[in-house]
């Protein structure tokens, strides 16, 4: 993307990107998208966090004890990139391995005590994130906006 791309409105308030691309779904979702994620990522970094430690310690506390293949499947990390997010969770006490007891090649992971507090502080962290990302909405149509988000995501990723 140009840099001049990125805002809809130069500095003397006049519109400058064309109707017909500010009328496109998939521009506008993407335009946020990546706003979205550069929010998130900032945020949590401010905290300490990624945005991969959270949904690995998400999955854990909903899901329960899992290998790392299950992990991958569950977080959408790829399964290369995964060893080092269990690495980084382990060194900070917020994740334990053990060896799996039906296959001594591989390691279960579980959340620690200590993790699900730090879950819960992200929890916080990510709320937050949020009500700023969403602003504009009432909490009715924040509601309704991720309800038609989880409808287009479903529909695009869950083939009938």
């Amino acid at each position: 993307m140009i840099r001049g791309e990125a805002a809809d409105v130069p500095g003397d308030g006049a519109q400058k990107t064309p109707d017909r691309l500010r009328r496109r779904a998939s521009r506008l979702l993407s335009q946020l998208a990546v706003r979205s994620d550069r929010l998130i990522t900032d945020g949590l970094a401010r905290d300490d966090a990624r945005k991969w430690h959270y949904a690995v310690l998400a999955s854990l506390q909903e899901y329960g004890p899992a290998s790392q293949a299950e992990l991958s499947r569950r977080s959408g990390i790829y399964r290369s990139d995964m060893v080092g997010v269990l690495n980084e969770l382990a060194a900070r006490d917020l994740v334990e391995r053990s060896p799996d007891p039906g296959d001594r090649r591989r390691n279960v992971i579980t959340i620690s005590a200590e993790g699900r507090r730090r879950l819960q502080r992200l929890d916080e962290v990510l709320d937050n994130l949020h009500d700023e990302l969403l602003a504009p909405l009432s909490p009715a149509e924040r509601d309704h906006f991720v309800r038609l988000l989880t409808r287009l995501l479903d529909h695009h990723t869950h083939p009938s």
